[in-house]
């Protein structure tokens, strides 16, 4: 697979291989292809951003510009949700199959350990993230953790965090927040950490570090995970789920009726100094405690939605 390359100056809905799905261009490749791509980036000393996307997403993206703007800057965008690429297939614009964040995520681990790679693990909680990193260094020993940092932390220290990062000198970040947390964050500071293939995971870390449990296969290639993970939480995830899906069966029904045309891709930010150690993000792209959701990032994940 040729590497996205929007920063060589490559507009990525000139692929072939890309899928326009209400309004957003989502990569048609296969796991091992997404592979080969970060592969390259980290081969070639090129940044490679990698946004993935479910059905919540795609519903919450229609509302909130500032996450759909940091979905349409990655270089590569997945389909994270077996919902999504159901609906590419019913409409006529097919994905091969299902690539998601946390099978990305543990195959690149993989990948890290055979090659000696230096890693950077953003989010959770301070116990989530101590759990989670022990069992790493347990499963890929040849894997260099460069560096960690839990996902509490206030908006006025995203340029310290995103400091802390770049002078890892890390080959892959992984950050495990919420979203839109982890996009805007990425959005905002990806660029500057230097930092050559950055993922953001979701409840990922959760999962790694055994404090919930990811839907067994059938229930995942039944694309009903989301159910799974209802079924953990019920009081807490019902109602989300429910408004979700219906939400994205209306939005599917028009997309098969009225295409939503491309979204432009935002400009990309200019690398370089970031604003001064404690500040917040630096405008243009400062987002609004409104589109962060609160001012304190915390823990609450989101994998297989």
């Amino acid at each position: 697979m040729v590497l996205p390359a929007d920063r060589q100056g490559v507009p990525r809905q000139s692929r072939a291989s890309v899928r326009q799905l209400f309004g957003v261009p989502v990569d048609g490749c296969t796991m091992n292809e997404a592979i080969a791509a970060c592969d390259e980036a980290i081969s070639q000393n090129q940044q490679l951003m990698i946004g993935v996307v479910n059905a919540a997403k795609i519903v919450n993206m229609q509302r909130n510009p500032r996450l759909r703007d940091a979905v349409l800057s990655c270089d590569l965008v997945l389909a994270d949700g077996q919902a999504v690429v159901w609906a590419s297939r019913l409409l006529g614009r097919p994905l091969p199959e299902r690539v998601t964040g946390i099978d990305l995520f543990t195959r690149l681990l993989s990948h890290a350990d055979a090659r000696r790679l230096r890693v950077y693990f953003l989010g959770g909680t301070c116990e989530v993230l101590t759990d989670m990193v022990e069992r790493i260094r347990r499963d890929y020993p040849d894997l260099h953790v460069a560096g960690s940092q839990d996902g509490y932390f206030e908006l006025a220290r995203a340029a310290e965090v995103a400091e802390q990062i770049r002078l890892a000198d890390a080959d892959l970040l992984f950050v495990g927040m919420t979203s839109p947390k982890k996009e805007v964050f990425l959005d905002a500071w990806g660029s500057y950490t230097g930092v050559r293939v950055c993922h953001g995971v979701g409840g990922s870390f959760d999962i790694l570090a055994g404090k919930t449990r990811r839907a067994p296969e059938l229930w995942q290639r039944a694309g009903l995970e989301w159910l799974y993970r209802v079924m953990q939480e019920p009081s807490r995830l019902w109602r989300r789920y429910l408004v979700t899906n219906l939400r994205f069966l209306a939005l599917t029904a028009v997309e098969a009726v009225h295409p939503t045309p491309a979204y432009p891709r935002p400009q990309l930010p200019a690398t370089g100094v970031p604003a001064a150690i404690g500040a917040t993000v630096p405008s243009p792209r400062t987002p609004s405690l409104a589109e962060q959701g609160e001012a304190t990032v915390n823990h609450r994940q989101d994998v297989g939605a």
